[in-house]
């Protein structure tokens, strides 16, 4: 196998989930598919939780000091949601999602609604979120260019594909376009981990979780529709995290 063989099998269970999603999802109602959603929703939470939890990782409270972890989570998530939001990064993801539906409706009917425009950008940016936003993402890639195998991204595939299917149901062909995303983020980790040549340090990765567990809580209020939580806008804080953390390692 070569580098890069997991981010090719995440793709096609992402697609091959989304096509099942769709074709199942005509079949069902708009009740239905709203009970899909609130149960992906809940499974997010659970994931979200499982990671936030990292946040009492014994290797980053010993590199930073006990009470460190919650501010660094504090401090890069509101650093990284200003960053965010200057660079619009949320309106972006929309407004790719909005022109890449755009274009391929009108390339097979000639033109675009209302309804299936917000529909698709909703499933795209979602799904993009869900599918791009975990420690899977970012360990698995890296693993996968540093050469130690793709099992963390096959584990992450199987997930996908059985999230693309719930999704594809209610949201539509937009979870198909997130595939794309998933090409472009982890393609561009796993190169990241080919030039890195090891991987991040346990007092790092625990900040990296335990930030990209709290943003997967942002997801999952949207899937709840409790509240629009603009979690593109939160995506630089997963580099804010580990930054912070080796500044106050070297602080110390």
């Amino acid at each position: 196998m070569f580098p890069g063989i997991g981010t090719v099998v995440n793709v096609a269970t992402v697609l091959l989930g989304s096509v099942i999603g769709v074709l199942v999802g005509h079949r069902l109602s708009q009740r239905t598919r709203d009970v899909v959603t609130d149960a992906l929703g809940l499974v997010t939470l659970l994931i979200a939780a499982s990671s936030a939890t990292s946040v009492g990782d014994p290797a980053w409270s010993r590199a930073v000091g006990d009470s460190a972890p919650t501010l660094i989570v504090l401090g890069s998530l509101v650093v990284g949601g200003i960053v965010g939001s200057v660079l619009g990064i949320e309106q972006r993801l929309e407004a790719f999602g909005g022109w890449l539906q755009a274009t391929l409706q009108r390339r097979a009917r000639g033109g675009t609604g209302g309804a299936d425009r917000q529909r698709f950008i909703e499933g795209f940016v979602t799904s993009s979120l869900v599918f791009c936003v975990g420690p899977l993402t970012v360990l698995g890639s890296i693993n996968d260019g540093l050469g130690n195998g793709p099992d963390q991204l096959f584990l992450k595939a199987a997930l996908d594909g059985f999230a693309a299917i719930a999704f594809a149901a209610s949201l539509g062909w937009g979870v198909a376009a997130a595939a794309l995303a998933v090409l472009v983020v982890q393609g561009a980790l796993t190169l990241l981990g080919a030039a890195l040549g090891n991987v991040l340090p346990p007092a790092e990765l625990a900040a990296l979780t335990t930030t990209g567990g709290l943003m997967l809580v942002g997801v999952a209020l949207r899937l709840l529709r409790i509240r629009q939580v603009p979690v593109g806008d939160l995506l630089p804080a997963l580099l804010v995290a580990p930054a912070l953390t080796a500044l106050v390692v070297s602080l110390r």
